[in-house]
């Protein structure tokens, strides 16, 4: 008994300890995002990494995923003579949940893994003591420009998804289930509140926030050797994932209580 409570315990303590060094460490970056020097062509290059080449990935996930709900709403609908409601429940269940949800687990599978094994690398390589040895400060220029443009990118990630989405659900809705088009687009107009869009919007940006910061947290706390690599890599896509699922959850309860 005495030692499972003591391996409960050492569990324990590990985990807020390292909660506690996510924190500090997220604390640290968004305290030099106010402070100079700030490298553009970093922040650029990490803009077109995360958000451009992320589109196509996050763009067929929405499309099969609203033609996919849209399928599902319909066949659950038709159970209660309730198949009108296919539009409105495929729009406001894309741009408020799975949008937001999807297209960050996307991000989180491409761009954590890339940034945790690319800052892991520079670690194992020596490049990061490099910066050290040239008064560069790592964390401002490796990690900084990343979590600004993964913040500001998944947002647009999510709306264009969203837009995507809907119009899976639209071409399945018109194409396979017999509704009229300009009924269905009148019908998921009119049942969208701009809140609606605007909470996974926020999502968005708080996802976008967590897969960088997670990448850039592993990669720099990667050991040394190809193993190390490895396990920092998929420790930051895991750690990013959960995440995700955890703050969506957090961030529905405040949206809902507000």
């Amino acid at each position: 008994m005495l030692h499972a409570l003591a391996a409960l315990g050492r569990g324990t303590l590990g985990g807020l300890a390292a909660a506690g060094r996510v924190g500090l460490f997220a604390g640290a970056v968004v305290s030099h995002l106010f402070r100079p020097p700030f490298y553009r062509r970093e922040f650029l290059v990490a803009l077109l990494q995360i958000g451009w080449l992320s589109l196509p990935v996050v763009g067929l996930t929405a499309l099969f995923t609203g033609a996919a709900l849209a399928l599902q709403i319909y066949a659950g609908g038709a159970r209660f003579s309730a198949e009108s409601v296919v539009p409105s429940i495929v729009a406001i269940g894309m741009v408020r949940e799975l949008g937001p949800v999807l297209g960050g687990l996307m991000v989180a599978a491409r761009v954590a893994s890339s940034i945790a094994a690319e800052i892991g690398t520079m670690k194992v390589t020596e490049q990061i003591d490099a910066l050290v040895t040239l008064s560069t400060n790592p964390l401002k220029y490796l990690a900084v420009p990343r979590v600004l443009a993964a913040t500001l990118s998944v947002p647009i990630l999510v709306a264009v998804g969203d837009i995507i989405g809907v119009m899976g659900g639209w071409l399945v809705g018109t194409g396979r289930l017999g509704f009229n088009s300009a009924t269905y687009l009148r019908n998921t107009w009119e049942y969208l509140e701009v809140w609606d869009v605007g909470s996974g919007l926020v999502k968005g940006a708080a996802f976008g926030f967590i897969v960088a910061l997670m990448g850039c947290y592993h990669g720099m706390q990667s050991d040394r050797g190809a193993q190390g690599v490895g396990a920092a890599t998929k420790s930051a896509v895991v750690a990013a994932s959960i995440l995700i699922l955890a703050a969506n959850y957090l961030l529905t309860e405040v949206f809902f209580s507000a």
